[in-house]
């Protein structure tokens, strides 16, 4: 195999310490294993992780799914040297100074790094090299081939229940350290993952194997619920709990297992309101309309069943749906802050294409839009992802119980205000949902942690994971729609305020133009460029965007490319089928 900076493969984890130093006092392995946190494998302070994903509309097409766009030289990701250090710690900690059960649980920190190192590199590249030790410039194995898939997460299955046996701590005040619990959930996450991966991807020849996976995954997730004294985030009420879980500076203790925090005195800050709230900076990410159908109705009905929703204007759209949609896109009577004073807020098409802008991440206050100025924390780990890891592991066994969905499915509808179907599961699968998400799913129940796991995980880095799952993929080709337009050259209310906010029209700009309203331009053509946003009817419909860019799903894109220079350094990997 190959390393990136091979150079740094021999040199002794930096310290004015001695090695007996380290290892043989407990505030010695304590300061090693705080290192693990900065590693580069892990999830920086982004809220931009689901900039790849079916359900945003983003600048431009990502060239991983374009025709011919995408190759051994573009990618990336094949890097190893934090997994040196991981494994030197691990060899190293065994000084008798130190009482066992204390050794193991740095121990069991280092192994739940290397569960995530690894997990994290089976997701992108499928078989990999199992290295368990630490090693040197000159070690013959450097050269080896890849590993199996199933030796490979037999090992991270391995380490992660050594994690979760032998982390002493059960409470981190702050958030922001690997506790038990934090163990726990991430098992349950990697193993819903790989119990889901094997079902359903049926080439692997390992669907035999998959129940064990979900059981794990399951048990998992119940030590958490059981035994974690974790609770869902209901301060504020229906209206405002679920996004206070993503704006609030301090993470929100009873739902949050870990997060990153901001310090404004040291600087540790994040750009989540420049990123989503520029027209330049970001990826001017918005939501598209067949994802924001998915949201039900208050009264827990689809709110797809209403054969008018395919003709509905937004401001209509949004009125009675899921609580967590006002929390996720401006909407309605959604305000921000200008000089100490709230001001309307409705979708301003300088940073959306489609209609839907984001707000989940972002601070009110227009003073943070100009850099990285956030102080919001981050969640990693939340309480609702381990409901719903249960729910879906449940669901694939086929044991989930009517009182296993009010425990979850239905407690994360509640809180968002929805009054019908909370305490049994469902039985009829919605047409919907079966024809434009998983034509290949009948169990309702399936069906609807799906959507329910698409909406309380939205923006949180977990659509695309989830789509290399269920091996649906193609929905990486769906169009990039937005909201209804019923004609041109009539300013739209958006958000009921009265105060005209937005017009489309083609070819001459309307003059005279109404004051404050935003003119969208949406002809075929802008002099001689072809235009991206478009009507879909062609003086009427939803709002297209990009759609005139080809894009591809294919079988190989479940992985990605070995990187070419790492290729070339040790032929022995092999590239991945499709990407030769």
């Amino acid at each position: 195999m190959s390393f990136t900076a091979c150079k740094k493969l021999d040199q002794q984890p930096e310290s004015t310490a001695t090695k007996n130093a380290v290892f043989g006092t407990e505030n010695g392995l304590k300061l090693y294993t705080n290192s693990f946190y900065n590693m580069e494998f892990l999830p920086k302070r982004s809220t931009t992780g689901d900039a790849m994903s079916d359900y945003l509309a983003v600048r431009s097409v990502q060239d991983f799914i374009r025709p011919g766009g995408f190759g051994a030289n573009n990618s990336d990701g094949w890097k190893w040297t934090d997994l040196r250090n991981i494994n030197y710690f691990i060899e190293n900690c065994n000084d008798p100074a130190v009482p066992a059960a204390v050794r193991n649980n740095y121990i069991g920190i280092a192994r739940y790094f290397r569960a995530y190192f690894y997990m994290e590199k089976v997701k992108r590249f499928g078989d990999v090299p199992w290295i368990g030790k630490a090693m040197d410039i000159d070690d013959p194995s450097l050269n080896a081939g890849r590993d199996k898939r199933e030796l490979v997460m037999d090992s991270v299955l391995a380490d992660i229940n050594f994690a979760c046996e032998n982390i002493l701590a059960t409470n981190d005040p702050s958030r922001t350290m690997v506790t038990k619990w934090v163990a726990n959930a991430y098992k349950s996450r990697l193993c819903l993952f790989e119990g889901t991966y094997r079902k359903y991807h049926t080439e692997l020849n390992l669907t035999g194997t998959a129940n064990k996976w979900l059981e794990e995954a399951a048990s998992a997730a119940d030590n958490v619920i059981k035994n974690g004294g974790y609770s869902l985030n209901t301060a504020g009420g229906p209206d405002a709990s679920y996004r206070q879980v993503f704006t609030s500076n301090t993470p929100v203790a009873g739902e949050v297992l870990q997060a990153a925090v901001s310090d404004l005195n040291l600087g540790i800050l994040h750009d989540a309101n420049w990123w989503w709230t520029s027209g330049t900076y970001g990826a001017k990410a918005s939501f598209t309309r067949t994802f924001i159908n998915t949201y039900l109705k208050l009264d827990g009905t689809p709110f797809t069943n209403d054969p008018a929703y395919r003709t509905m204007v937004f401001k209509d759209e949004v009125k009675h749906r899921d609580l967590r949609l006002k929390q996720t896109i401006r909407l309605g009577d959604y305000k921000r802050i200008s000089s100490g004073k709230q001001v309307p807020a409705p979708p301003l098409f300088s940073y959306t294409f489609t209609g839907y802008q984001p707000i989940k991440w972002t601070l009110d206050d227009i003073n943070f839009d100009a850099g990285s100025l956030n102080t919001n924390a981050i969640a990693l780990f939340r309480y609702a992802e381990v409901l719903l890891n249960y729910a879906e592991a449940k669901a694939e066994l086929g044991t989930l119980t009517n009182a296993d969905w009010a425990l979850t499915v239905g407690a994360l509808r509640s809180r968002a205000g929805i009054t019908g179907g909370l305490s049994a599961k469902p039985m009829v699968p919605d047409p919907y949902l079966m024809t434009n998400y998983f034509p290949g799913i009948a169990d309702a129940s399936i069906l609807e942690i799906r959507r329910e796991r698409g909406i309380e995980l939205s923006l949180e880095g977990f659509r695309f994971p989830d789509i290399l799952r269920w091996k649906r993929g193609a929905l990486m080709e769906q169009e990039w729609n937005g909201f209804y337009v019923p004609e041109l050259n009539t300013p739209m209310d958006l958000n009921e305020d009265g105060i005209l906010d937005v017009a489309f029209y083609q070819g001459t700009r309307p003059n005279p133009a109404v004051a404050g309203v935003t003119y969208v331009d949406v002809s075929a053509t802008n002099g001689n460029a072809i235009n991206s946003q478009l009507l879909k009817n062609g003086r009427s419909g939803e709002l297209t965007w990009m759609n005139e860019i080809p894009r591809k799903w294919d079988e190989r894109n479940y992985y990605y490319p070995i990187p070419l220079n790492d290729l070339q350094r040790n032929p022995n990997l092999k590239q991945n089928p499709g990407w030769q």
